[in-house]
């Protein structure tokens, strides 16, 4: 259908209220399910509970309408059931904010997707029993939705008052575009449902989406309740603690933070989120939206993009080389992936050549021109299997593997299904690497399940895993990540998750193996997945002694730096805009670097994508 055609050729281009909102969920909060202090007493002009029982929606409002007020009252009403979102395509209003290539004149973009999600209730929480990615069928979204809560305001009668993050993902493509949610229930009674989306990490497609529905809430045991209740009030308690960006400078004041220097060179609109995150506290920023700041900030939902090549590619298969030896890195393209059998162009390159995007399969050597040309724009639009394997496997030879880097998604994709292919000869027909990464790595890290699912081929949940793109980040899972990566090397409670060998020569802990030069660049170099960036007294005066950042790094404006000190700095945003050398100064300011080169910065390095 034209509308899949379309939406698919999005990643080939790679790819007012008065209330007062509570933020942020406390220690106390996660002991206590979200047990609320307000008698109930709020002051309400948008989104009344009349307003919500008829009539339709004229447009976006305050993000805080959807957001728990700091007087709202514990819940009167439990919800345990299924919400159920159907006609969502007859209502609904639309808006497009940046649309060069015409997606507002598909019909089906313009609204939501129909959908069902079972809920259920614990004290003040309201949490899907799915989470992550949610294969819809629509042809042009699928959907995620976040943790919400429910409560209970004076003006809402008998009613209790609920309100979910979700998030509408396009299909075969990995941008993400940020909605709210809300609804009044009772155990007989239900109001419209009111949604918007006001904000995204998409740098080609923005909008905002606006409408109110009849929606069906069925209440109902659902067989998995306690276990969800529990799942969550543990991850919540598991949570990185999280105090706002400002107070870094606060808690560390013999340092001179300027905390302005975060999110520096970001234009304020683009920035879905950033945070900091050092000494045990992720300190955060807001999620600002084109309605005011999310009210769901720790639940917002982030493109992975190219940060997947490490979170996904690196990860799994150091995960590998723990369980089954490093020489796994070395294992054939051509032994593992049957289209890939008898193609001269594949001979000789390894799982690790592929990571390492130094397949020697290229058109061009140049700086990221084949990422921009036909043949990755076929890849990218592929939604098959066969199709996109086929196309990532089409480059001709051109240089010996091992000893050109030239930046593929493909071969982040090729390198994945070689692994999963490995992991099937030793586990069985029915393993998955992408669920390997998440039972033996990503869940012993503490990454909670709205980063436990992942895009795959033919629109499907049991495709073939992207590799290169795909998965989702909040504030707090993206942090672990790093965390892992970084100062936890690898290990978590004492158990070596990941093969410390390859990970110090991925985090440029190893001095005999930095990887290969990215092409252009003297200060830029690419080992396992993971980018690194040399720093010295150029940049900063105060950098007396070279050190190496290595960074994830993602289409559009996303950047994880992992610093040599422990330090992490993320921010995720989408206008092109990859500017983080000031928070890296600041870094500096708590804990020496240590590490790394000694090349001097090149004008062109700084532009990096």
């Amino acid at each position: 259908m034209r509308v899949r055609q379309l939406v698919a050729g999005l990643a080939a281009i790679v790819i007012g209220s008065s209330l007062v909102i509570a933020t942020g969920a406390t220690a106390a909060e996660a002991r206590g399910f979200g047990d609320l202090r307000g008698n109930g007493a709020v002051s309400r002009t948008v989104l009344t509970a009349a307003q919500l029982q008829s009539g339709d929606a004229a447009g976006t409002v305050a993000s805080s309408a959807f957001g728990l007020p700091a007087d709202a009252a514990n819940p009167r009403n439990s919800f345990e059931g299924t919400l159920t979102v159907s006609h969502a395509g007859e209502v609904g209003g639309f808006s497009a904010i940046r649309d060069p290539y015409d997606y507002a004149s598909i019909a089906a973009v313009k609204h939501l997707p129909d959908f069902s999600a079972t809920l259920v209730q614990k004290g003040s929480y309201l949490i899907p029993a799915e989470r992550g990615v949610r294969i819809t069928g629509n042809d042009a979204w699928n959907i995620a939705l976040g943790v919400g809560r429910a409560w209970q305001e004076n003006g809402d009668g008998r009613l209790t008052r609920a309100a979910l993050p979700f998030s509408l993902i396009e299909r075969n493509a990995n941008c993400v575009h940020n909605g709210l949610i809300t609804f009044l229930f009772s155990r007989n009674q239900t109001s419209l449902l009111r949604y918007q989306i006001t904000s995204e990490t998409c740098e080609y497609f923005q909008f905002d989406m606006w409408g109110q529905l009849p929606a069906t809430l069925t209440q109902g045991k659902v067989a998995s309740a306690q276990r969800i209740r529990a799942g969550f009030a543990a991850e919540l308690a598991a949570r990185i603690p999280t105090r706002p960006i400002a107070q870094l400078a606060t808690d560390y004041p013999a340092a001179g933070i300027d905390t302005s220097a975060f999110g520096a060179g970001i234009t304020p609109s683009a920035r879905t989120t950033l945070g900091f995150v050092y000494g045990g506290v992720n300190y955060v920023g807001d999620c600002p939206t084109r309605q005011g700041p999310h009210p769901f900030c720790s639940e917002v939902l982030m493109p992975s993009y190219s940060t997947a090549k490490t979170a996904f590619g690196t990860l799994a298969l150091l995960r590998l080389a723990q369980k089954y030896g490093p020489s796994v890195a070395d294992e054939l393209i051509t032994a593992l992936i049957p289209q890939a059998a008898g193609m001269p162009a594949w001979k000789g390159v390894t799982i690790r050549d592929a990571v390492d995007m130094a397949t020697g399969n290229y058109t061009s050597a140049g700086y990221e021109v084949d990422e921009g040309g036909s043949t990755m724009s076929a890849f990218f639009a592929a939604e098959s299997e066969t199709q996109k394997t086929a196309t990532a496997l089409s480059f001709p030879r051109s240089a010996t593997p091992g000893t050109t880097w030239v930046y593929h998604t493909s071969d982040s994709y090729l390198a994945v299904q070689a692994m999963n292919a490995l992991l099937r000869q030793h586990e069985g027909p029915r393993a998955d690497i992408f669920s390997m990464l998440c039972n033996e790595v990503l869940i012993p890290a503490g990454v909670g399940p709205d980063s436990l699912t992942t895009l795959r081929t033919d629109n499907s949940p049991t495709g073939a895993p992207f590799g290169g793109y795909g998965m989702f980040w909040t504030q707090d899972s993206i942090a672990k990540v790093a965390r892992l990566m970084g100062p936890q090397h690898g290990a978590v409670h004492g158990v070596q998750l990941l093969h410390p060998g390859l990970l110090d020569a991925a985090l440029q802990r190893n001095p005999a193996d930095r990887g290969l030069p990215v092409t252009g660049s003297t200060v830029l170099r690419y080992n396992a997945g993971v980018w690194a960036k040399d720093y010295s007294s150029v940049n900063d005066p105060a950098f007396t002694t070279p050190f190496t950042v290595p960074f994830m790094s993602g289409f559009g404006g996303i950047t994880v730096a992992m610093m040599p000190n422990g330090s992490t700095y993320y921010v995720f945003s989408d206008n092109d805009e990859f500017v983080w050398a000031s928070a890296v100064s600041q870094s500096a300011k708590l804990a020496t670097m240590t590490g790394g080169g000694t090349a001097t910065p090149s004008p062109t390095a700084s532009g990096h994508r």
